[in-house]
């Protein structure tokens, strides 16, 4: 997962907060870092995904399957490291503290995976996670495709009690950087605004997880 830099009077080796994974180093224009996140915690996370579940609502069995089909190959053992690691944050947000809202592109959880189970229970998850009060969980739907294409995955970060959005991570096949430059955070802000404004509502997202669910038990119903 994608995150946040220590601004440049910190430290740039400062320890990453729970809920923000640290961007990979590799060198960069001014305005993209790829430092460690700042030493505090987050208060609001919001995330935009086209093609995937984002990293804190992940079931370990669809985030076994995310890893392993990545481009790189990564030993068994540091696969159930990287789950953990994911686990652990999820159990940060579910802790409550930090506001965590996901825009998700409605072919992503539709198309999620080829197995039943991951599918099935990845939905659930959804469900039960997107009924905590500090989680919001929104479909951007499949017709919104110019919408969509406005940007690659994202995940925007507030460290204060306003929810201003203050670094941006920005996730590629390479790796991740990080976003400070005021200009571009007000972008990426308005960015997400827009996504949120044309996605469904959390209720209608979450019927149309039911109604997902629902389908697939069809032909089990139907079977002699």
């Amino acid at each position: 997962m994608s995150a946040p830099p220590t601004p440049p009077s910190r430290p740039r080796t400062a320890p990453r907060t729970p809920t923000c994974p640290p961007a990979r180093r590799q060198g960069s224009a001014p305005a993209l870092r790829t430092s460690r996140p700042p030493d505090r915690p987050s208060t609001n996370i919001r995330s935009w995904e086209p093609a995937l579940i984002p990293g804190l609502l992940q079931t370990p069995e669809y985030a076994r399957s995310v890893i392993t089909s990545g481009p790189t190959f990564i030993t068994p053992e540091r696969v159930d490291q990287l789950i953990e690691v994911r686990q652990e944050r999820q159990r940060r947000i579910e802790a409550g503290g930090t506001h965590f809202t996901a825009i998700i592109w409605e072919p992503a959880v539709t198309a999620l995976s080829d197995d039943l189970g991951i599918r099935t229970g990845q939905w659930l998850r959804l469900l039960d996670t997107g009924q905590r009060q500090n989680v919001t969980v929104q479909l951007l739907p499949a017709s919104a495709s110019k919408i969509a294409g406005m940007s690659g995955p994202f995940v925007a970060f507030s460290f204060g009690v306003e929810p201003n959005v203050e670094a941006v991570a920005v996730r590629n096949v390479a790796n991740t950087s990080v976003v400070e430059a005021p200009a571009d955070l007000a972008l990426y802000s308005n960015v997400f605004d827009q996504l949120r404004s044309a996605a469904m509502s959390p209720q209608e997202s979450a019927g149309r997880i039911r109604q997902l669910l629902s389908d697939a038990e069809q032909p089990t119903k139907e079977a002699p």
